[in-house]
């Protein structure tokens, strides 16, 4: 009888699963990021982003002056989405769609920290024939940079975030 119930469980979880709305894929930009989707609606997703960024300046100190320089850091975006609008300008292509939505950005790397809220704005096509997703998307990121080192601090506006742009490719369950 437990075997039974295992089985069970493990069918209806699967089942569960596979019923899902997943999409992963990859994204290029001011970085190179993994992305996953998940849909929570018909009309609303949720999205992470991780992978390496070098959009935001990395402070050091240098004799009292800070100095801006670009390094590759660690970076994570979560954000929930909203289908805006949907538009049939390719019929038997694929599915022209808006999207927009709003979530949060962090990201570092040793001495050095960034966190704020990021905002989302895409425009891509979802192909009727294989289960693949194009899009361009301008992802901006508001908040402060921190460098914590050598016994101070030293903060600055993250203005290179508002510059996000970015192409993604998503395969779709």
């Amino acid at each position: 009888m437990k075997k039974f119930l295992l089985v069970m469980v493990a069918v209806m979880c699967v089942g569960t699963l596979s019923a899902q709305k997943w999409s992963i894929g990859g994204r290029v930009g001011s970085g190179i990021q993994a992305v996953g989707q998940y849909e929570v609606t018909g009309k609303s997703y949720v999205e992470a982003r991780f992978g390496a960024s070098w959009n935001n300046p990395l402070f050091t100190r240098i004799a009292n002056n800070h100095v801006s320089q670009h390094r590759v850091m660690a970076d994570f975006t979560a954000l929930y989405n909203w289908h805006v609008l949907e538009l049939d300008w390719t019929p038997g292509t694929g599915l022209w769609y808006f999207d927009a939505g709003c979530g949060v950005n962090v990201g570092g790397r040793e001495h050095y920290a960034y966190v704020g809220a990021a905002g989302m704005a895409r425009l891509g096509i979802k192909f009727y024939d294989v289960p693949l997703t194009l899009s361009f998307d301008w992802t901006p990121c508001f908040g402060p940079n921190i460098f914590y080192a050598g016994g101070g601090n030293v903060t600055a506006f993250n203005e290179l975030g508002l510059a996000n742009l970015g192409i993604s490719c998503m395969f779709n369950f």
